[in-house]
């Protein structure tokens, strides 16, 4: 188990965040800063025929105006991955290794999270 709450650091414009657990259902949680409006949800799931599922969201909502109206309504953005690990042929090691080469490619300098928000790809 995690540590509860989880702590993450500021990292400019993204606020300091504490995460307590919300919610805990079997291989999961979901744990929520309130205070600045964001969720993590965290899954894990044993496969039929063997092999594992995780799965991690982030979710940030806020209270945003419509651009062709004078409302203004709560709208939640979310980013997601998820780590397929096969019944056999890739140890735990090698799972790191490539969900950190995924990360490594999107923070890339000729990559970069604002090219593909851009439709890039």
């Amino acid at each position: 188990m995690l540590a509860d709450p989880v702590t993450i650091a500021a990292n400019s414009p993204t606020p300091s965040l504490v995460l307590p657990i919300v919610k805990n259902q079997d291989y999961g949680t979901e744990r929520r800063d309130d205070t600045n409006g964001f969720t993590v949800i965290t899954n894990h799931a044993f496969l039929k025929g063997g092999g594992q599922k995780h799965y991690v969201q982030m979710k940030q909502q806020k209270v945003a105006p419509d651009p062709y109206s004078d409302a203004s309504t709560l709208q939640t953005a979310s980013v997601s991955i998820t780590i397929v690990s096969p019944k056999y042929g890739y140890s735990s090691v090698n799972m790191v290794d490539l969900v950190e080469a995924l990360l490594d490619y999107i923070n890339d300098s000729e990559v970069t999270p604002a090219r593909l928000v851009a439709f890039q790809s």
